[in-house]
């Protein structure tokens, strides 16, 4: 059979043949060669063609938790107003922190005392603000973090640090990296779906989903409504599944081909992977974010009957109907770029305004989530994690707001077989810095990682010579989470 050549090919075989061999020889030694494995790594090598990356990988060691569902508060909810209860607020009311305290936009105001009340719920005498009357009769089942700091008061970034451990573009997120080291239960949905707010896109946009450096099968899959969950998914109008599936036949002949001329090539593995996937998913993603068929009990548990909570609910309600069919990760998120002040939590105007609307959309569907998962036994194998970027300054802006504040941040955690009713850590008197037990968010990721039956620096993927992870060269488990 006659050998045809491109011109690359020809130029690269005459006059960068030898070069080529000896390069090629020293990248794959030191392993920077695309699915090159790095010696004693955890790296994956390009997995072969037409078999599937997502495929379930066992655990280093016997998990807590099988599934994540992680509840994004883009703009960054007050700490000190939510579940982060300060008397101080109120003694050194009007005062001026001392020092030079520079917030992100212009110097900041006096103290300033919440302005919603707290109340103490269940056995552990948990202090939950007014905003959420719901989620403080579970106090008993959730582990509340008070002293997280983060490394940036931009927004942008510190989406960025809690979503991927860096605070700079580029980066895996931590759905990517859950799935690329463990895989997904179902074949026939992606192992990691984006559940974005009704009004729009999170603040940083798809980077909260991103692959980064891992191949792109890793990367997070936006959701939308039941009745066309993923765009472009149904085949054009006349195509029959039998052509369908004869244009994939091709495809992964073609690919065979190419593959076998560029051995490691990841990248095509990935793409002839979500072909396979998109045309699985066109019968079984309807179905699983199909929320009709739920019981009228069960959309009012998460606030379907009611206009405010309804969009929220029905979020919540399909992140339940998804790990329930073996989704690895769902990332649920509240608020969505449009007006920031008013549609996300970014409470620099008017906090009392912002914080009551997005509090009420929010409250009851995730305590009817955590009832849910629950009643159907699949808390102890799911772990429920509230966050955000940031927390606030305990002082005021324009009166009545308050800016970004990296350095106290408060998360919540439940399920996983997590101990409930304990607050860890804590901030100082007034909210500002995380004084008692402060965590990074590498931390936060490690302990992630370690209720999923991952050990944190095991989990890594050789990149530009280097074997890089979630947790970079940190991350310390919160012994009150794990132990």
């Amino acid at each position: 059979m006659k050998t045809i050549w491109s011109r690359r090919d020809f130029l690269f075989q005459s006059g960068g043949g030898i070069a080529g061999v000896a390069l090629a020889q020293m990248l794959q030694h030191e392993g920077l060669l695309a699915g090159a494995r790095a010696a004693g790594a955890d790296a994956c090598s390009a997995p072969p063609i037409g078999s599937n990356p997502l495929s379930p990988k066992p655990p280093h060691f016997k998990p807590r938790a099988k599934a994540v569902i992680s509840l994004f508060m883009t703009g960054g909810p007050s700490h000190v107003d939510t579940f982060d209860y300060k008397p101080g607020l109120e003694k050194y009311a009007g005062q001026v922190l001392g020092g030079d305290v520079r917030v992100r936009q212009g110097w900041p105001g006096p103290i300033m005392p919440s302005i919603f009340k707290f109340k103490k719920y269940g056995q552990c005498g948990k202090d939950v603000s007014e905003l959420f009357p719901n989620l403080g009769t579970k106090v008993d089942e959730i582990a509340f973090i008070h002293s997280l700091q983060g490394r940036s008061n931009d927004h942008v970034q510190s989406t960025y640090e809690m979503q991927t451990g860096q605070i700079r573009m580029g980066f895996p997120s931590m759905g990517c990296w859950i799935t690329y080291g463990l895989g997904s239960e179902n074949a026939n949905l992606p192992g990691f779906i984006v559940l974005q707010d009704a009004r729009g896109g999170p603040l940083a946009g798809p980077n909260n989903w991103q692959s980064g450096f891992l191949p792109a099968t890793y990367q997070g899959t936006p959701f939308g409504g039941a009745d066309n969950p993923i765009v472009d998914l149904k085949p054009p109008a006349g195509v029959t599944p039998e052509q369908q599936r004869r244009r994939l036949d091709m495809l992964v002949r073609l690919n065979e081909m190419h593959a076998e001329r560029y051995p490691g090539s990841s990248e095509l593995a990935a793409r002839i992977s979500s072909y396979e996937l998109a045309y699985r998913m066109q019968g079984c993603a309807p179905e699983a974010v199909d929320i009709t068929n739920e019981s009228p009990a069960t959309k009012k548990l998460y606030g379907l009957d009611e206009k405010i909570t309804e969009p929220f609910g029905k979020q919540c309600l399909m992140a339940r109907r998804l790990v329930e069919r073996g989704v690895r990760f769902v990332q649920v998120f509240s608020g969505g770029l449009g007006n920031q002040n008013t549609e996300t939590w970014d409470a620099h105007l008017n906090i009392k305004e912002n914080h009551t609307l997005h509090a009420k959309e929010t409250d009851l569907p995730i305590t009817g989530l955590l009832t849910d998962l629950k009643a159907r036994g699949l808390l102890d194998s799911t772990l429920v994690i509230w966050h955000a970027e940031f927390g606030r300054m305990p002082l005021s802006q324009n009166g009545v707001g308050r800016d970004h504040n990296p350095g106290a941040v408060t998360v919540w955690m439940a399920g996983a077989g997590i101990k409930g009713g304990q607050s860890i850590g804590a901030s100082d008197e007034i909210g500002y810095k995380a004084e008692r037990q402060a965590m990074s968010y590498h931390d936060l990721h490690a302990t992630l990682l370690y209720l999923l039956g991952i050990e944190h620096t095991k989990l890594t993927y050789r990149f530009n010579g280097r074997d890089m992870r979630l947790t970079d060269v940190a991350g310390e488990l919160i012994p009150q989470i794990v132990g």
